[in-house]
This record gives C-alpha cells, structure tokens and sequence, in this order.
C-alpha cells in the first residue's frame, strides 16, 4: 500500500531552531562505516565475479578501538596501534570452494585507508581482527530462493527526506570543504577528523569545528595558535560567502584549546583522527546516508553501512526512501518539504513493502490532489527500479556514510 499525506507541520527552515552536525572522513565513527562498506562492496562483487550472484554477508558489526601516542610539539610516535574488529556473518564456503573473506575484508580496509588518510600506514598503525563466521540456515536459504528479487531478510522501517535546509547544506559543505583538497594543500597541517555541529536559533547560526593540527607540522604552542587563527579566518570567510548563511553565521574552531597549557591544551594528532588515542568508532554512530546526523528529522535507527546490498532492507530502504523524497521534490513544483517512510516485512519480495508512506509540505494554497497522485506513481516507479539500485549499491554509486 501507498499513503501520500499532506504534512501538518512547520518546514524545518521556519522553526525557531535548528540542530544539525556532521562527522568527517576521519572521525572514527565515519571511519568504522566506510571501512566496513568498503568490504561489502568487495565481497560482493567477489562473489558476483566467482558465483554469479551476490551471496548472503552482512558486515555491519565492526568496533574501531583506539590507540596509544606520544605527542609532542613537532613529533611524536606510535605506542600501540589502533585496532579494527570486523563482525557479523559471510558465506564463507560455496560448493566446495572456500571464500577468502579475511584476504577480502583486510584489502577493502588497506585500499581504503590508503585513498582517505593521508598518515595512517594500514600496514603499520592498524591491526585487523576478522570475525566474520558464516549465516543461519533460515537467512542464507533466502539467497538460494528462485525469483530475480530477493526476500527482506529483515522487519524495518526507514526514512528519507527532502531538501536539506540551508543549515544542513552548509553544514554539510563546510565538512566537505575543510576535507577538500584545495584546504588541505593550503593547511596541510590539519587532520582528517573533523566534526561540525551546527546550531541555528531563530537568524544566528553557529559552526563549531573540531580538527586536530599535525604534531610534525607543529613545532610549538605558539606556532599552533598562530595556525589555529588562519584557519578559523579562513572557515569564516567561507561560510560568510556561502549562499543561504547569514553574513552573521560564527565559525567556532577547536573551543577545548587553552593557551599557556602546553600540550593540555592544544588538539595535536599524529595519525589525523582521534582513533589514534582518545576516541573509538563504532558502526551505526555516524552520519545517516545524506551525511547528516540532523536532530529535529525524522531518522531511521538501522546502521547501513556493510549491510547486504540485495536483501537487507535497512540498506535498500534507507537510500531508496532519501531517492524516493528527492524525486518527488524535484519533479513536483512548489513543494516546501518531503518525507518517505518504508517498512519491510521480513520474507516479502525487497519490491513490496509492508507499507510505503509520504507525507508533504506543499506550498500554500497548493492543490493537494495533484500532488497526491504524482507522488504516488514516483513511489510506485521507485518500487519498480529497486533491483537497478541494489546493482548500483554493489558498484559503490550512493554514498551510505
């Protein structure tokens, strides 16, 4: 069944605050999940390379403990490094033929950490535990079921939304842009763990930015403090220039930092995360699939990243519902918000949810009838393509962290 209601609400924009944050590509969460995706994605296409079909896994369990460091203004070395427990279940035996799924799973996290983290040697400064074991019956069986789409392989309910508003599209690229490469080639001395926390009430926004300086880069408390002050000028120009932020909007930048304290109170890092020895990652505690972890919407609870990109429904759904919000946005004129709602039931077709429902903030004055009928058959067209996404989630296409 599919339900189109008009939503009986404020837009997000026009209520008198608003709280919105990001988690970058370092902050050992983020890293948790796309370490932890990256090994789906190869898994998968190892088993469509060796089998013909993606087979049963799901690598959605996964603990980033952190390390031990000794930092030092201008230095530092590595006590003990971090260490990466991967969990859940694969297939790991297919007529006979042994699955290397430990070679595949630390590969995906080398190849990774290598692309995203411009200090971590994987070789040297993360250990890998692989904990992978093989499914149940009851949950593989449904891999070995005839029909072209597969059957849930869970009960869940997921949500989608859209536009962003201008504090989460600013949010959102403020992150981006300070883990950009034109940033970094102008600060390389700035980490890869960054977090923004926006924070809008009524006009006034604020930005407040965690992310570490590299110790070798830093050779005193002075020096620091110098550099800090660059680079929160710099972050201020940028959101003051960016469309939708106020000229007021503030930019606060590592607000723990004490001078005169030396390395008490300064944000140092040798590694670029703070996995390296303050802060472990675990999946699921990151960013949702639009890269926003937005306080004030309606969110799923599924961890998606590492999930199965076939059966597994807090996977498909989760993206399928922010594609589903989107598509009925722009193809519908004078929408002010959308909000998509799917619920599985676990053994029905991925393609027949239990209930697809949306509900819309139309412009005022809009017909509602219209409306309802267009983004009726946008929902049902989704539904149609499903196997087309779940293809395209094998070939990395959506971001899921």
């Amino acid at each position: 069944m599919i339900l189109v209601t008009p939503f009986r609400g404020q837009a997000l924009a026009d209520q008198p605050f608003e709280i919105v944050e990001r988690k970058g590509v370092g902050h050992p969460d983020s890293m948790c999940d796309a370490m932890l995706e990256a090994i789906s994605q190869q898994l998968s296409r190892y088993y469509l390379q060796e089998f013909g079909a993606v087979l049963h896994h799901n690598i959605d369990k996964g603990l980033l403990t952190a390390g031990s460091v000794e930092k030092w203004f201008g230095g530092g070395r590595i006590l003990k490094p971090m260490e990466l427990s991967i969990g859940d279940r694969a297939t790991v035996l297919v007529q006979g033929k042994t699955v290397p799924v430990a070679e595949i799973a630390e590969k995906a996290v080398r190849d990774w950490l290598t692309g995203h983290m411009r200090f971590i040697d994987p070789d040297q400064h993360l250990i890998c535990r692989v904990l992978l074991a093989p499914g149940s019956e009851e949950l593989t069986d449904i891999f070995a079921r005839s029909g072209q789409v597969r059957c849930a392989n869970d009960s869940s309910a997921a949500v989608g939304y859209y536009p962003l508003s201008p504090t989460e599209q600013a949010v959102l690229a403020l992150e981006m842009y300070v883990n950009g490469s034109d940033f970094k080639a102008r600060f390389p001395e700035t980490g890869e763990d960054v977090k923004v926390m926006g924070v809008r009430q009524g006009h006034q926004v604020d930005f407040t930015v965690a992310m570490p300086l590299m110790a070798r880069q830093i050779v005193s408390e002075q020096v620091y403090f110098v550099r800090k002050q660059a680079i929160l000028e710099d972050l201020q120009r940028f959101v003051s220039q960016r469309a939708g932020c106020q000229p007021s909007a503030r930019i606060h930048l590592n607000t723990l930092d004490q001078p005169g304290r030396g390395l008490g109170g300064v944000y140092l890092s040798l590694l670029g995360t703070s996995a390296e020895d303050a802060d472990s990652g675990q999946v699921g505690r990151g960013n949702r699939i639009n890269g926003l972890i937005p306080v004030g919407r309606p969110i799923g609870t599924e961890a998606v990243a590492g999930k199965n990109p076939v059966s597994h429904v807090g996977k498909i759904y989760n993206v399928l519902a922010h594609q589903a919000a989107r598509a009925i946005y722009e193809q519908i004129p004078g929408l002010q918000e959308v909000y998509v709602f799917l619920v599985s039931q676990i053994g029905m077709p991925i393609d027949c949810p239990q209930m697809v429902a949306a509900q819309i903030l139309p412009a005022p004055g809009q017909a509602f009838e219209a409306v309802q009928k267009t983004a009726h058959a946008i929902l049902a067209e989704a539904l149609a393509n499903v196997e087309t996404l779940c293809k395209e989630l094998i070939e990395g296409k959506h971001a899921v962290c």
